[in-house]
């Protein structure tokens, strides 16, 4: 196999990123090429999504692999010969990684067809950053026909050794959820404040006690993070207006957690209203739920790569590594599965940065580990 052929593949995705339910040339492209090595491809799944099918047409399970395929809006800062075109836009996530390392895999997969039992389907998710795309192709009927017993997915990690696979049982990554809060008050004139009911004031009472949920109210035991990201008010410098706009983000490490902090921050804001004499209005625009691993899938994917990769590339962990957040959660909610991580590399510029890039040298790393997993799951022990 020419790994090189997917390596242009990722540049040229990255050359051409699109935001989340607009990646129609990204969709085109895997559905051509996955159509080209024999698979049975479906498109317009969750909108842009693209599912694709090996059958051995032998019985057996059917497990699957999933990419992402949108890209963030950022301004790319890095000058090598692949950087977005794109003005504004950017795999600043690796996506394009991900994308191009399942296809790599889809290849060998397919010329591996004989050797196994039951099918492969592969997944290619649009809108994963903030637009539950997962969702949005379960609703769609991506996990049936064939209905899919098992699933995977992985994301790279910098700040870890390059081509390091490893894995977390258990919450794995963190629940995103959005609160959006509109407080309304009485404006008035800024010399006369005693005949307004101030929804800044109300607001900036809300900040500061809002940050006592997580370290009152939950368990130090339990993962959470409560951020005012945004905080909209104000038309004048003499004028006190009548509303004021706070967006949240809430991230946790479970489904309960992300429960109670809901509870306590509409506690905390209805509280603070009532205080300063203004009313609020509370919406959840987005809610991705905590990724949590499935105990026996996650001990599968050890037991399926051990003997093939070293004892220094290849381990189990047991602390959560990061609180950001991954809508294949929504996946795992549906079939057991795991969710595994590749380290991009030491030194390499972290996700979401202007100068992130994906390495390269793990489109096999991920191949492999996708391959294990069929051996393992659908190999006839011939």
């Amino acid at each position: 196999m020419d790994i090189n052929k997917y390596i242009e593949i990722r540049k040229a995705l990255h050359r051409n990123p699109e935001l989340k339910y607009e990646e129609f040339d990204t969709a085109k492209l895997v559905a051509e090429h996955l159509h080209n090595l024999g698979y049975e491809v479906t498109t317009g799944i969750g909108k842009t999504g693209v599912k694709a099918v090996l059958y051995t047409n032998k019985p057996g399970p059917t497990i699957a692999f999933r990419a992402d395929l949108d890209a963030l809006p950022i301004q790319e800062e890095n000058e090598f010969e692949h950087r977005s075109q794109n003005k504004g836009k950017m795999h600043a996530c690796g996506h394009d990684g991900h994308t191009a390392s399942l296809l790599c895999a889809a290849e060998a997969l397919m010329s591996n067809k004989e050797a196994y039992i039951g099918n492969i389907v592969i997944i290619m998710q649009p809108a994963e950053e903030g637009g539950a795309g997962a969702q949005a192709m379960i609703d769609d009927g991506v996990l049936e026909n064939p209905h899919i017993d098992k699933i995977f997915g992985f994301h790279n990690r910098p700040g870890f050794k390059q081509g390091l696979v490893f894995v977390k049982s258990g919450s794995a990554m963190g629940g995103n959820t959005t609160v959006s809060l509109e407080i309304t008050g009485k404006g008035g004139h800024a010399a006369m404040p005693h005949l307004t009911h101030d929804p800044i004031v109300a607001g900036a009472s809300f900040v500061t006690q809002v940050q006592t949920v997580v370290s009152r109210k939950l368990s130090p035991l339990n993962s959470a993070a409560v951020t005012v990201s945004e905080f909209h008010a104000g038309q004048g410098h003499n004028v006190i207006g009548s509303k004021a706009h706070l967006t949240l983000s809430v991230r946790s490490d479970h489904i309960e957690t992300d429960a109670l902090l809901l509870r306590e921050i509409e506690t905390t804001i209805r509280c603070v209203c009532d205080q300063f004499n203004c009313t609020y209005n509370l919406e959840v625009p987005l809610s991705i739920p905590a990724l949590v691993n499935h105990r026996q899938e996650t001990t599968d994917v050890i037991s399926a790569c051990k003997h093939n990769f070293t004892e220094d590339t290849l381990m189990e962990i047991d602390y959560m590594p990061t609180m950001g957040a991954e809508d294949f959660s929504f996946y795992l909610l549906e079939r057991p599965g795991c969710y595994f991580f590749i380290g991009n590399g030491e030194d390499s510029s972290y996700l979401h940065n202007p100068l992130y890039d994906f390495n390269d040298n793990n489109i096999s790393v991920a191949k492999d580990v996708y391959m294990n997993l069929a051996q393992f799951y659908l190999g006839k022990g011939e």
